[in-house]
C-alpha cells in the first residue's frame, strides 16, 4: 500500500465519529478495506444496540498451533471545549508531521497500523505460517463492552497479544487495573428551614469521603506498578437550593495492581460502607459498575525483548524503553479469560495528547509502526 493511502485510511477512521458509540461505521469501513485485498473478516453488533460492534479478523497459514492476538478499539473519548481545538476534532488535519483528531493517537493510529500491517503481508506473500488474530472491539473508553462480547475460544488460544494503544514506540509490559465503582446516599427530604428533621443525603457522601482518603493509604506497594492509586470523581446530590436532599450519587476509580488485587479493593469499600451505615444515620449502597484487572507480563520474556527489539529497528531516533502504566485497556478483561498470556502495549506517538485538546500522532510514527507490526508478526512465527 503506497504512503498516501495509509494516510488516508487514518484521516478516514478519524473523520468518523466514534464518541462512546458508532463503531459500526468503522467496522464496515475496516472490513471492506480488507476485503479489497482478499482477507476476510467478521462484524459482531451488539444486539442491544446495532450501531456498535467489534470485527473479527484472521490470518494465516494454520501449519502451526501459534496464534498473535493484536487488538485495538474503535471508540473515543468525548469533545472538549472545542472552541480551543485549532483544526476540527474530526478533520484528520496534517500540519507537518502531525495529524490531529479525536482519535488520532488513542487510538485510530494504531488500528489502522494493525490492519494495514496484515494487508501488507498479504502484498507481499509474508502470510504467517501460524495464526495472527486481530480482535477489534467498540467501547473500550467506557466500560469495555465490546471485549466482554469476545467470543472466549478467541482468547483462550492466544499465546501472546499485542495492545495497539499509542505508546510513542516504546513497550508497555504491565498496567493496573480499574476498579469503577457507584456509591448512593439516602436520607429524607425536608425543607431547609428545618434541616434537624431530615437526613441529608450528601452529608452521608462526605462521611464516606472522609473515610475513602484513609483507607487507601498504607496500602501494600507493588514492586512494579507501584500505589494503588484512588479517585473520587463525580457528585451528584439535590436539585432545589431549599430543599435537603433524599438522596445523593457518588462515582469512584481505584487502580488495582497484583499486590492489592480487586476483590481487596472490593472488600475494603464493602468494610467502609457498612461501618459508616452501622455508626451513623446515613444509609449508603455500593455499587460495582467496571471491574477490570491488572495486566503485568515479565519484562524480562522472550515476548517482550522481541517487541522491543522489533520497535527499535525501526525507531531509530530513540531509545525504546519498557514502561508500567496505571491505565487500564482491553487486555484487562483478556486476561481473566487467558490469564498466563504474554501482553505488551505497543503503538505510534501520542505525544501526551491522548484524550486532550488538540490530540495528535505522527505520521511518522504511525507509518513506521505498521512496519514493526509486521516485524513482529514474522518474527514471532520463526
Amino acid at each position: 500500500m503506497d504512503k498516501e493511502k495509509k494516510i488516508k485510511v487514518l484521516q478516514d477512521l478519524i473523520k468518523i465519529q466514534t464518541i462512546n458509540g458508532n463503531e459500526l461505521a468503522v467496522s464496515q469501513y475496516l472490513s471492506d478495506l480488507l476485503q479489497s485485498y482478499g482477507i476476510s473478516s467478521q462484524i459482531e453488533t451488539f444486539k442491544d444496540d446495532k450501531s456498535r460492534s467489534n470485527l473479527i479478523v484472521e490470518l494465516g497459514q494454520g501449519k502451526n498451533d501459534k496464534v498473535l492476538g493484536l487488538t485495538g478499539h474503535q471508540d473515543t473519548v468525548a469533545v472538549t471545549d472545542l472552541d480551543s481545538w485549532h483544526e476540527s476534532p474530526f478533520s484528520g488535519t496534517i500540519i507537518d508531521d502531525d495529524i490531529y483528531g479525536r482519535g488520532a493517537a488513542d487510538m485510530k493510529s494504531g488500528l489502522a497500523a494493525e490492519v494495514i500491517s496484515l494487508i501488507e503481508l498479504v502484498e507481499k506473500d509474508q502470510v504467517p505460517t501460524g495464526k495472527v488474530r486481530l480482535i477489534i472491539t467498540a467501547g473500550e473508553e467506557f466500560g469495555a463492552p465490546g471485549a466482554y462480547l469476545i467470543n472466549h475460544k478467541d482468547i483462550s488460544d492466544l499465546n501472546a497479544l499485542i495492545v495497539g494503544e499509542a505508546t510513542d514506540a516504546n513497550v508497555t509490559y504491565g498496567h493496573s487495573g480499574s476498579f469503577n465503582y457507584r456509591i448512593k446516599s439516602f436520607g429524607k427530604p425536608v425543607h431547609s428551614s428545618i434541616p434537624k428533621q431530615g437526613i441529608n443525603a450528601i452529608t452521608g457522601l462526605v462521611k464516606y469521603l472522609n473515610q475513602e482518603a484513609q483507607v487507601f493509604e498504607n496500602l501494600p506497594i507493588d514492586d512494579i506498578l507501584g500505589e494503588v492509586q484512588h479517585s473520587v470523581t463525580v457528585i451528584n446530590g439535590g436539585n432545589q437550593v431549599n430543599t435537603i436532599p433524599g438522596e445523593a450519587t457518588l462515582l469512584g476509580n481505584v487502580r488495582p495492581t497484583p499486590s492489592f488485587k480487586n476483590e481487596a479493593v472490593r472488600n475494603l469499600i464493602e468494610k467502609t460502607i457498612a461501618e459508616i451505615n452501622k455508626n451513623t444515620e446515613y444509609h449508603l449502597e455500593f455499587e460495582v459498575l467496571h471491574n477490570f484487572y491488572p495486566v503485568l507480563t515479565d519484562a524480562n520474556s522472550d515476548f517482550v525483548k522481541l517487541v522491543q527489539n522489533s520497535s527499535q529497528k525501526e525507531f531509530t531516533d530513540r531509545k525504546i524503553k519498557l514502561y508500567t502504566d496505571n491505565a487500564a485497556s482491553d487486555a484487562s478483561v483478556f486476561v481473566q479469560i487467558n490469564p498466563t498470556m504474554p501482553v505488551v502495549i505497543l503503538g505510534p506517538d501520542k505525544d501526551g495528547s491522548a484524550h486532550q485538546i488538540n490530540e495528535h500522532t505522527t505520521i511518522s510514527s504511525y507509518l513506521k509502526m505498521i512496519q514493526v507490526y509486521q516485524n513482529i508478526i514474522t518474527d514471532f512465527f520463526k
